[in-house]
Parts: structure tokens; sequence; C-alpha cells
């Protein structure tokens, strides 16, 4: 998965022509991200060598210069004189004071000099990361020529975020200084350190030892996909003392990047309830968790002696960080402890609570009055909205866009953090070799399209919804190379979102400013994942009504090449020229060659060729929203969906039936019929109690050919039906939902999910 240094240095000699022996390097493309407000190329240039001098006044542009010198020596060996005065061959950095827009700047490249003037402090820092990307990408340069420009730049959102769960895998100091280093790169502005979890407990608190003796480690991870139950029995733990914590957050705030630490809270708690059970609702014992996933085990919202131990968690937490948020969580916390906890019911009787959701709500409340005492505001994720709102929370919205929608009309401040868009341990290739994720589908270009203010809002409304961060649970996440390559360049697609002016969003063109982009990624070292360039394939109806396959790669460069024959694409195989008509039974492979070495991921699809494919499909219904691919022609595209459900082939039908009529051309031969489910009970996704086939030769009439009952196979059930002396033209499928989930299953007493794909019919 990892490209080692050479052969890194070598693929961008290869993709960007440049060569790191070069003495001299003349001037190149102009080509930033996030993409400024106002650019306009000039036909001057700045050379910059060894006699070039910073002009930086203040200390904070000096440490800014400072940060830029150690970028510059990556690139050239060199570093270069750091003045107080200078007019000639300099780069000026000038910091003002319009708190307005802070962050805003003008950068302007003459023959002679770089103006740089900020807002601020914030603003000259983000300038310098403009510059930087001017710089021609390559090494060992004496001297480069820096592209004339004059840019005036300014982000449209306030709120620019990366999270990061150390929970469930801890990530070293150094580490999470890269992390932030690459946040400012691409000027995001806030790192959300998700610090407590059930399955570890990552800050030091010097109050409560325990949380470090005990909270912090846990016996065994679990091992491969949830639904495995497989664990590798090896003890895991480990925390940030006060004193790495205190050195990091200053090493952000040099970068101008504020820390939000969340501290969960009430649920989520089962690492800190292992090492003080007194704060459960039960007294336990209590074990750090080893599995993913949501505890029934949480704070005792009827124990005042919770309260006081968060209170003093909090007192040492926010003399750590000096930002203005706490975030403390609030989100999946069961209620089925509270219902049964004689102090939880004698606190709503109390404080004259309805039900177990006001009391959430109380807990919030109470904890958010205690920040706000020590100068703080909260942060919470969207289930804070349930059972009222604390008076100065802000929302994280994850649930999708209602919770910050709700929010925003209630006027309180919102950050969107969709999981449909933002959240990063979402697959964001359908490649068969993606390593092991969460689940979902999230490639770079639904990341980039991503509009954080919803259409539901007015003007007025909109105000309060301050940005969006980019969420990396780590469940499946175990080290700091895949860390990276979940990251990017979705992170980068995000911060042109968040930066740069909606209006002047494209993203052929972000793609294309990306791809020049990519060495800074190299340089850095960063194990960066190469999706956007792969190739991809698009089902569309040929002139014939049956449908072929338009291959696309979004690097324009290269080769792409294909094979029909299952096997695997060279730079010998057959060029690409143009759409590859679906005629049988088949894998279709594709591959972009770039100097004959294979670049990107390969396209790999497998198709079943039969009688419906392409044709007239009608259902009965709609699906649920997250599982509908849009169009009921996926139902006959010969694609199977994955057993992952995640690839948009599926159609996903809560407590309904499915009911699915294809038209064939003419009255036919029919010999066999098929459909595919899901038998996957963990996640309340149940197999059909029947499957029913029907023909008919009107559409009028249909006769019964085929029936199934039993569906006993994990995972995806293929139901294959032969029939004999079967004709007609109208083929209907009907599948009866599984109804309730029954008791002591996951979601018991809800109603289950159906899944189908892929009407056969031969």
């Amino acid at each position: 998965m990892k490209l080692s240094v050479l052969s890194c240095l070598l693929l961008s000699v290869a993709l960007w022509g440049c060569s790191g022996l070069q003495s001299k390097v003349t001037k190149g493309k102009v080509s930033i991200v996030p993409m400024p407000a106002n650019i306009t190329e000039k036909p001057d240039s700045f050379l910059l060598n060894k006699r070039t001098v910073i002009v930086a006044a203040t200390e904070a542009d000096k440490k800014t210069a400072e940060l830029f010198n150690e970028w510059l020596k990556m690139l050239t060996d060199y570093q270069l004189d750091i003045q107080s005065t200078g007019d000639h061959n300099a780069i000026i950095l000038h910091s003002g004071s319009d708190t307005t827009n802070a962050e805003g700047y003008t950068l302007d490249v003459a023959q002679d000099k770089i103006t740089i003037n900020g807002n601020s402090g914030r603003g000259t820092f983000y300038a310098v990361q403009t510059l930087m990307q001017l710089l021609p990408f390559t090494t060992h340069a004496r001297e480069m020529y820096v592209p004339g420009v004059n840019i005036t730049d300014a982000p449209r959102f306030a709120y620019r975020g990366m999270h990061l769960d150390v929970g469930r895998h801890i990530f070293d100091a150094d580490f999470i200084k890269k992390y932030i280093d690459l946040m400012a790169m691409y000027k995001m502005n806030t790192f959300h350190w998700h610090l407590t979890e059930d399955q570890g407990w990552r800050i030091e608190i010097k109050k409560y030892p325990r949380l470090q003796e005990i909270a912090s480690k846990r016996k065994e991870t679990m091992a491969g996909a949830y639904n495995d139950n497989k664990y590798d029995g090896t003890p895991y733990g480990g925390y940030y003392s006060q004193a790495m914590i205190k050195e990091i957050v200053k090493y952000a705030a040099d970068r101008f990047i504020t820390i939000v630490p969340e501290i969960e809270m009430p649920g989520h708690a089962l690492a800190a309830l292992a090492a003080y059970p007194n704060l459960g609702c039960t007294g336990g014992p209590y074990e750090v968790g080893t599995r993913w996933g949501v505890y029934d085990d949480v704070f005792c919202a009827g124990n005042d002696s919770v309260y006081t131990f968060l209170e003093n968690v909090l007192d040492e937490v926010t003399a750590l960080f000096p930002g203005k948020y706490i975030h403390i969580g609030g989100d999946e916390c069961p209620k089925v402890r509270w219902e049964k906890c004689p102090k939880c019911q004698a606190r709503m009787k109390q404080e004259g609570l309805k039900d177990e959701h006001a009391l959430q709500s109380y807990f919030i409340q109470r904890m958010e009055k205690y920040l706000n005492s020590r100068g703080k505001r909260i942060i919470g994720w969207d289930e804070i909205l349930e059972g009222g709102l604390a008076a100065d929370a802000t929302v994280m919205s994850w649930r999708g866009m209602e919770g910050g929608i709700a929010a925003a009309k209630q006027k309180h401040d919102v950050i969107m953090t969709p999981g449909d868009f933002c959240y990063f341990d979402h697959y964001q290739s359908l490649s068969p070799g993606e390593p092991l994720a969460i689940g979902g589908f999230l490639p770079v270009s639904k990341v980039y399209s991503f509009e954080p203010v919803p259409a539901e809002l007015n003007k007025e409304e909109a105000r309060y919804i301050k940005g969006a961060q980019a969420n990396l649970w780590t469940e499946y996440i175990p080290n700091s190379s895949y860390l990276e390559y979940m990251a990017y360049p979705r992170a980068i697609a995000l911060s042109e979102v968040l930066w740069s002016p909606a209006e002047k969003r494209n993203y052929n063109n972000f793609v294309d400013r990306l791809r020049n982009n990519l060495p800074m990624l190299i340089l850095k070292g960063v194990n960066y994942a190469k999706h956007v360039f792969e190739v991809t394939g698009a089902l569309q109806e040929n002139k014939k009504g049956g449908l072929e396959v338009a291959l696309d790669a979004k690097l324009n460069a290269g080769v792409i090449t294909y094979t029909l024959d299952s096997s695997a694409p060279t730079p010998s195989s057959a060029v690409y020229a143009g759409p590859i008509p679906v005629a049988k039974t088949g894998t279709i492979r594709a591959q972009l060659f770039l100097n004959d070495r294979r670049y990107g991921n390969e396209y790999f699809q497998y198709f079943i060729y039969h009688k419906g494919l392409g044709k007239k499909v009608t259902m009965a219904g709609e699906p649920g929203k997250s599982y509908n691919p849009g169009n009921t022609a996926a139902l006959v595209n010969g694609i199977e969906g994955n057993a992952s459900y995640n690839d948009g082939q599926w159609f996903g039908y809560n407590g309904k039936d499915v009911e699915a009529t294809v038209e064939l051309d003419s009255i036919q031969d029919i010999h066999l019929l098929g459909a595919n489910t899901i038998n996957a009970t963990d996640n309340w996704i149940y197999p059909p109690k029947q499957v029913t086939f029907s023909v008919s030769d009107d559409g009028k009439s249909y006769r019964e050919v085929y029936k199934q009952t039993s569906f006993t196979g994990k995972g995806v059930n293929k139901i294959r039906g032969s029939v004999n002396n079967v004709r007609g033209r109208f083929i209907r499928l009907q599948m009866k939902n599984y109804g309730t989930i029954p008791a002591g299953a996951p979601g018991a007493g809800s109603p289950a999910w159906l899944f189908v794909d892929e009407f056969i019919i031969n």
C-alpha cells in the first residue's frame, strides 16, 4: 500500500516532469488548493535563491517565517535569512489587526519581491501556505522561479475541522504533530481530539490515577470485521501525559490550529467505569471495552459523585486546552440502565423530568453550566437536541443534516459533519483490494460535492452554520499509515469545500490542481490514496438498447487498457477507445498506465448477462433513503451488490415487502429466475419470509412459476430457480418482509430491513 520514498520521488518525476537534481527550476503552473477567492496571474516571476531574505517584524511573523524555512529546506537544503527590514529580493511578511476577517490576506508576487499582507497573523500564516504551493515541488534546487500572481483570499467558513478518534487506536505524539502539519498546509484550523471512549481513556488526569492505570488499557482488540466476532488476544493501551498534551497544544497554536478536546458523557464511558465502578448505575464490575459499538453501561445521571468526577476531570482538561470549546459527546447513550436505576428515577422525579431523554438533557445542561463557569462553551453530537438543547450549546450534526437544521432554526451554532459526506472511515473505492473499513462509500468526488449550508435554511438561519469537519473513527484504522490513506486526499477536497467560494468550485479543475499538488504529500511522506485517479466505469444504454461501460480516469495523462477474460490488464492489453458493450457474462478489468507503470486502482467489475439486462423495470414503493440506488434500472444492470451493501446497488426496504416487474421485448422462453438478498441480522437486515416469481404475457394476468421460503446462508443469499415450459413477457418478483425483529436480537421490536438486488432472467 505504501510507496517507498524512492519510488514516490521517481513517480513524481514521471508525473510532473521535474528532476530532483535540477539546479534551477523554471516557472511552473499556478495550482493552489484550496482555491483562493481571487487570483490573477501575471507575466512577472520572482527568482528565489540563497540571497533572498524574509522580512518579518513581529514575533508571530518571525515564527511563520521559520515554518516557511522548514518547508524550503525540504526542497532546497537551505534556509533564508530572516530580517526586520528589506525591500529587494525579499519575501515581506506584514500582519495587520483586522479582526473582522482575521484569516484573510493578500499575496503579490512581483519581479523583485513577494509581498504578503495578512489581516492578522493568521492571515499571514495562510498566505505563506499558499506561497509554499507556488514553489516548484522539486528537491535540491539552488534557485527557483515563483510565478507572478496577485491573490486576495479569505475563507468561506470560520470552522474548518479534522477529527481524530484515539480511543479505539492511539497514535503517538509525533504523528499527531504530523496530522496537525497537514491540516495547516490546507488551511484547516480546528483539530477535534476524541480522547475518551469505551475502549480506552487517553488523557492523563492527575486527580484520578486509575484512569491511567486501568481505563487506558484493554485486554484485547477485535480482529477483522465486526460480525466475525474474533479477537487478537493482545493487551492494548496508552495515554497522553499532560506534558505531551501541552507540547501538542503549543505546536498546534503555532500553526493557528485550535484543539477541541472531547471527553465523552454520559455514554461511551465504559473505560472510566472500569476504573471507577461507583460511577455506573449497577456498580459493576466493569471492564474496558474490547468490542466495537455501543454499550448499555453509562455514567449514572442520578449519582452526584458522577458530576463531581466530571467537574474535576474538566478542571484539568480546561487548564490544558485554551480554546473556547470543550466537546462533551452526548451521542449514543442507551437509557436501559437509567430506566431501572433508582438513583436516576429519583433524579427524574426530583427535577420534574418526563423521560430519560429529558434526563440526558439535564445531564448535558448541568455540565454546560459548569463549563460556562470556567469560561468555556460546549459542543455535542446532535443527540444533545433530544430532550431540549442546552442554552449555549453548539451542535455537531452527524446523523445527516437534520440535526444541524433543527439547531440552526433554534439559533444555535452548528458544525456540519454528516456521515454521507464527512466520515472518512468509510470506503473510498469499491475496488476488491481495499483494506477493511467500517462500511459506507465516500469517494473524493462525493466529499467535494458537499454543501454545508442546507437549502432548508433561510439567510438568517444559515449564519449559524459555522463550518464542517471530517471525522476519522479508528475501529479499523490501527496505524498511522492506514490513517493517512483514509484521510488524504479526501481531507484536501473538504478543505476546498470549507475555504473556497462555493461558486468557484469545479471538481475537474480541483482534480487537475490536486494532481499538481500531490508532490507536497510525497515530500511530507504521506501515504495518500490514489483513488481519485483510478479507472471508473459508468453503465449507459447503447443505441441498440443494450448496456455498455464507459471508462474514465481523472488523471489527464497515460493510457487505459482493458481485458474481458478476467486477466489483469497490462500496457499491451487492448487500449480503451470507447464504451465497451456488456455482451456476455464475465469480468471487465481496466487499468491506467503512465509510462508503462500502473497508476491508481484498477477497475474490476463482474457482469451477469441475462435477458432482463437493461430492460424496463418498475418497483412498488420507495426504498429507504440510505439504500436507494436512485434508479430502478440498477435492479437489472448486470451488477450484483456486494456483501457490505455499500456499493449503491442494493434496494433496502424497512418493514416493507418488495415487488418488482421487468418487461421484456417480447414473449420469450424462461429457464431460470433469480435475485439476491442479504442475511445480516446483527445489522437488522433479515432475509425474506418468502420469494415468489410470476410471469404474464400481457402484464395483467400473472401465474406463479417459482417459490422459495428458506434462506439460511449468512451474507448474500443468491436465489436461483430453474423453471420448465415457462414463457412470458412480464416477470414479477415478490419478496415478503420478515416483519418485526424478535426479542433478544439486535434491534428487537423494530421492523426488519429487506434488501434486494439484481433481478435475473434467463
